[in-house]
């Protein structure tokens, strides 16, 4: 049994100087723990180190430089080298009673600096338990971070701007369906449009989520359809026959002449039964087109010229567009969305 003077004036054996000793010692280098080898200069470290990763790993250095002393028949190297990780301990102690000082002098630190932000943090606690607008308290959180509260609190912040997105959201959506009610169910256009302009003034930071733009065109659509039908055309029509034959123009494909037939139909006393063909035609349209998608696609990938391909995922992203530009409110426009986004990253290869 060595002792640590022993050992300290025992001359080891090393890598360099024993021929022939192969060791995965000698090759380390920075690894995905963000240790360093014992060979790799200090300068070379880019990242801060994580403790729970690097120190096995080190350890690991360790034994594979003792095996392979051993290997090679230096056994008393390989002895002497690991009595010498085993005198350690002692420093791990110090290691462990000065982490605790700094965890302690940090935590004092941090108590101190977080009550001068508990009133900013109970206002926005305050603000979100009586469902503020998002736009009230991201503005509060943003100001709390912008005074640098620490890693805790920031995170903390943005967790409360998630909470408000998501409640305002789901108040923004019970609106939207109201004004959506006013147009295709009362035919009330100018009123709808009205209260959609003054929602999308509230609701600005929403525009994506809750697609008020497609809302838009379709109210307008319907507008300019109320204006062409005549007040006592269903007096001269019947709305029964009209559904049925725009339920038989859908299946037939002919999507052009049943969206006209059941925009008509939508200023009937048959209006709610047109509202529901209108979105069963508009599924039928999108799911044709995305289907042609996908025909296009699979033939563009097995086009050996590259602008065969091209051309081929361009029709691709049109054949999506149709459904969006005939259906701007179509119930599943984010999933077209999202294929559109993928052709175009394709199409950019």
């Amino acid at each position: 049994m060595f002792n640590s003077q022993q050992l300290d004036n025992y001359r080891l054996s090393t890598p360099e100087n024993i021929p022939g000793v192969e060791t995965s010692s000698a090759q380390f280098g920075a690894d995905q723990t963000g240790v360093q080898s014992m060979n790799q200069p200090a300068e070379t470290a880019s990242r801060p180190l994580d403790p729970y990763m690097a120190f096995p790993a080190l350890v690991d250095e360790v034994f594979a430089f003792a095996d392979s002393l051993y290997r090679a028949g230096y056994t008393d190297s390989a002895t002497a080298y690991l009595e010498r990780f085993r005198v350690i301990k002692p420093l791990w102690l110090q290691w462990e009673r000065r982490a605790d000082s700094l965890l302690n002098e940090f935590g004092k630190t941090r108590a101190e600096k977080s009550k001068q932000f508990d009133p900013m943090v109970l206002k926005i606690q305050n603000m979100n338990r009586a469902q503020s607008a998002y736009s009230l308290v991201a503005e509060t959180a943003d100001s709390l971070i912008a005074l640098s509260p620490g890693d805790s609190l920031v995170n903390w912040a943005n967790g409360q701007k998630n909470i408000a997105y998501t409640n305002t959201l789901q108040k923004a959506r019970r609106e939207l369906s109201e004004i959506r009610v006013l147009a295709e169910g009362h035919a009330e256009f100018n009123a709808a449009q009205a209260k959609l302009k003054e929602f999308q003034l509230r609701y600005r930071d929403f525009e994506d989520s809750l697609q008020t733009a497609a809302l838009a065109a379709r109210i307008a659509e319907l507008a300019a359809v109320a204006d062409s039908v005549a007040k006592d055309y269903w007096a001269k029509h019947d709305p029964a026959q009209a559904l049925a034959q725009a339920d038989t123009l859908t299946r037939q494909e002919k999507f052009p002449q049943a969206k006209e037939l059941l925009n008509k139909l939508m200023f009937s006393n048959l209006r709610q039964q047109a509202l529901e063909k209108y979105n069963a035609l508009a599924d039928a349209y999108c799911n044709k087109q995305r289907k042609v998608t996908s025909q296009l696609f699979t033939k563009s990938q097995k086009q050996k010229d590259e602008q065969n391909k091209k051309s081929l995922l361009k029709d691709a992203i049109d054949s999506l567009d149709n459904c969006l530009v005939e259906y701007p409110d179509y119930s599943q426009k984010q999933k077209v969305l999202d294929n559109m986004e993928f052709l175009k990253k394709e199409l950019a290869k």
